[in-house]
């Protein structure tokens, strides 16, 4: 099946389930309609950010999207603060005045989230300069989609992470729609990796319903990265199992389309697979869905009874405090 020892494996699905689990709850809590802002969720895409982010550390860098929280979650962000954040209080990662679409952990890495398509994209470069001149081996990664692939923004990064060779990962989650615009229509290549040869980089594609292909992939970025050798652009190609927001009609697809990228849903094959090596038994399951549940619980306790930030603060964090 795989060379990875049981505890990667164990760490990869709990890591996963912790997203999915998070992301249903966020759903189920938005709904009710004391959670403001827009919400869009990971649901589908826990392969990516679970098995790039299993390659860094906390002196790693991310930077996300407006569909962040599985990238927070993977990267080791606090699922309570997040909480916090998301329903906009005090105690939330960023003092609640972030939100779904901009939270941000510097001490995880964390470089934020970005409601800005291909928003990002710079900043982890910034990240990976920053590296680069401090001498250290950290590396970026900057998550992005397949709509944010046609921005200029990451052509002109790509172009200058090649010349300086800076330790930066894109990693494209290509999820097929953007928001709502199918990606045949609105880009000029079959594959978004092929436009690493633009660039002078590898680029490779991969099937983001397994994990454990999507492990090797990063791992060989990453290391490739840390080794001083230069960038990677990763395609994830991803089934977008719900609509791109909480709410979505989805008017854009079909019904069978939808079935059909359900069906690659990533989370029951893996389970189904460390079933079958003996890495998992239906007892350990449950409890693992169980211990994930009891840290949900309590973070919405914490997020609801948390205060709301003090209007007369509203220009606090807004700039860097003068040194």
């Amino acid at each position: 099946m795989s060379d990875l020892d049981r505890d990667t494996l164990l760490a990869l699905y709990e890591s996963m389930m912790t997203i999915r689990m998070f992301e249903e709850r966020v759903t189920r809590e938005f709904r009710k309609g004391d959670m403001p802002g827009f919400v869009h969720t990971y649901i589908g895409a826990e392969a990516v950010a679970v098995a790039v982010c299993a390659h860094l550390n906390d002196s790693d860098y991310i930077s996300s999207t407006h569909r962040g929280h599985g990238h927070c979650l993977a990267k080791g962000c606090d699922p309570g603060d997040m909480l916090a954040e998301l329903y906009g209080r005090e105690t939330g990662l960023c003092k609640g005045r972030g939100g779904s679409m901009h939270i941000a952990d510097f001490e995880r890495g964390m470089l934020g989230a970005n409601a800005i398509v291909g928003g990002g994209i710079a900043l982890a470069a910034g990240g990976a300069l920053a590296a680069q001149v401090r001498g250290s081996d950290a590396v970026a990664v900057t998550f992005f989609g397949d709509g944010a692939s046609n921005q200029g923004v990451l052509h002109e990064v790509m172009n200058l992470s090649s010349i300086w060779q800076l330790p930066v990962i894109f990693v494209c989650e290509n999820n097929g729609w953007a928001e709502s615009t199918p990606v045949e229509y609105s880009t000029s290549v079959a594959n978004i990796s092929d436009r690493a040869a633009g660039y002078g980089i590898p680029g490779v594609s991969v099937d983001a319903s397994d994990v454990l292909a999507v492990y090797d992939v990063a791992g060989a970025a990453v290391d490739r990265a840390r080794s001083g050798e230069g960038p990677t652009l990763i395609e994830a190609r991803i089934g977008r199992m719900v609509g791109h927001y909480l709410g979505d009609p989805e008017g854009y697809r079909s019904k069978d389309s939808k079935l059909e990228e359900q069906s690659r849903d990533p989370i029951p094959p893996f389970e189904q697979r460390l079933l079958a090596d003996g890495v998992l038994s239906d007892s350990s399951i449950a409890s693992i869905a169980a211990g994930i549940e009891v840290v949900l619980d309590a973070g919405v306790e914490h997020a609801k009874t948390s205060p709301m930030p003090d209007a007369a603060d509203v220009e606090a964090h807004v700039y860097a405090p003068v040194q």
